[in-house]
């Protein structure tokens, strides 16, 4: 029974993801926004996520061909020292906040990983990098709430962190009304191959 009700399709994307600390900084930075811009749809906080890689929706039986080339290129790569510094908009409705550090070694593994997906035969659009963490999007017709939130944590410059897993990352979007909902098919401790399943 339960193998009928997995999905065929399970929208994937690979990530990096700042740690509790840093994102509990962004998170106090982001209170007066929270309190004065309710309507908008602000992403969960345990869902902040760098992307290096967008796959979107994939054959189940597909996402398993990713394991073990991204364990292999987790365990060659060293946790890249990274910060959250300041934010923006992207089209006027998408809030961010940007990534600062080494960017060199952020970069680096990317570009393994896209290698790793193409070398699996998966397509996907390859657009250039920019590191950023999406933290909500304005409803449609609201053209100034996005410009306003980035403006007041522009000064916004959080404490280095180091990088240490590569995630694997598995979707709810588009499966319900909802909001989405992510949760990792595999992690790897970069630097050192080991899995971290479960997380």
């Amino acid at each position: 029974m339960e193998e009928q009700n997995r999905p065929a399709t399970v929208r994937v994307f690979i990530a990096l993801a700042p740690p509790d600390e840093a994102k509990g900084e962004l998170e106090d930075a982001l209170l007066p926004a929270y309190a004065s811009h309710p309507r908008m749809r602000w992403n969960r906080i345990e869902d902040w996520h760098i992307t290096l890689a967008f796959l979107g929706e994939l054959p189940a039986t597909t996402v398993p061909l990713l394991i073990p080339p991204l364990a292999g290129l987790a365990a060659a790569h060293r946790p890249p020292l990274l910060s959250l510094r300041g934010g923006g908009a992207f089209d006027d409705r998408v809030l961010w906040s940007g990534v600062d550090g080494d960017l060199d070694a952020l970069h680096a593994i990317a570009d393994d990983v896209r290698g790793a997906v193409r070398d699996c035969g998966i397509a996907f659009e390859g657009r250039p990098l920019r590191p950023h963490l999406t933290l909500a999007r304005a409803r449609r017709g609201d053209r100034s709430s996005v410009a306003e939130i980035a403006e007041g944590i522009a000064g916004f410059s959080g404490l280095p962190w180091a990088a240490e897993c590569l995630h694997l990352v598995g979707s709810n979007a588009g499966r319900s009304p909802g909001p989405i909902h992510y949760r990792d098919v595999e992690a790897w401790t970069l630097g050192s191959g080991r899995a971290r399943s479960g997380t």
